[in-house]
């Protein structure tokens, strides 16, 4: 199989150094792609910027916005046979980045948001006989969000994330699969619960 991975952050500009991101390390992502390759698979891992190194034997692009790493998973989603999208893309991007520093003043400023593409979203509307597995990092309400995520992102799994797991070695996850129920909950290092996800994602094409 051929997998296309997403991983880390993005970075939404609003002056020329300053942006809006979020605190994904994507040790999550980069554990996906080393187990697929050591499973015998072929990966394409899009990566928004972290402080790894990418694993071994994979093809790693670099990207910084939202709207890069869209632009790059819809070229490369052609000849996938899955995608994992563990990435924390930022839901919104300044309207009217400044191409210039913003200067320091003694007033209040206000900056308009505006959606970023929905990744996830868009793969699933258009995976046919793909796979897609989307990952939810919820802090309340966790399994009515995670659910509503996998009926909009038309996602064939939805994996349960919490704010404990960034940036840490390990992590505790659950998994819902499309018409089935939610996994017990799965603890171990990233690279464990990354295998596991893998031999998910080969299943659920098997079935195809």
């Amino acid at each position: 199989m051929r997998f296309l991975i997403t991983a880390g952050p993005t970075r939404e500009f609003f002056d020329s150094v300053r942006f809006i991101s979020n605190p994904s390390t994507g040790k999550m992502g980069y554990a996906l792609a080393a187990a697929a390759v050591a499973r015998g698979h072929d990966v394409a891992l899009i990566t928004g910027p972290v402080e790894l190194d990418p694993p071994a034997d994979v093809e790693t692009i670099r990207v910084i916005s939202a709207e890069e790493m869209f632009t790059v998973a819809d070229s490369l989603f052609e000849h996938c046979d899955a995608a994992i999208m563990t990435a924390a893309v930022c839901d919104y991007r300044p309207a009217r980045p400044l191409n210039h520093k913003l200067k320091k003043q003694a007033r209040s400023r206000r900056i308009t948001l505006l959606p970023t593409k929905d990744i996830c979203a868009h793969l699933g509307s258009i995976k046919g006989e793909r796979v897609v597995i989307g990952f939810a990092m919820e802090d309340h309400d966790h399994y009515a969000h995670a659910e509503g995520k996998l009926a909009r992102k038309h996602c064939d799994a939805i994996v349960l994330n919490g704010p404990d797991n960034i940036g840490a070695d390990e992590a505790t996850i659950e998994i819902l699969e499309i018409g089935g129920n939610w996994s017990a909950p799965v603890a171990g290092t990233k690279q464990q619960i990354a295998d596991r996800i893998v031999r998910l994602a080969e299943r659920l094409k098997s079935t195809r």
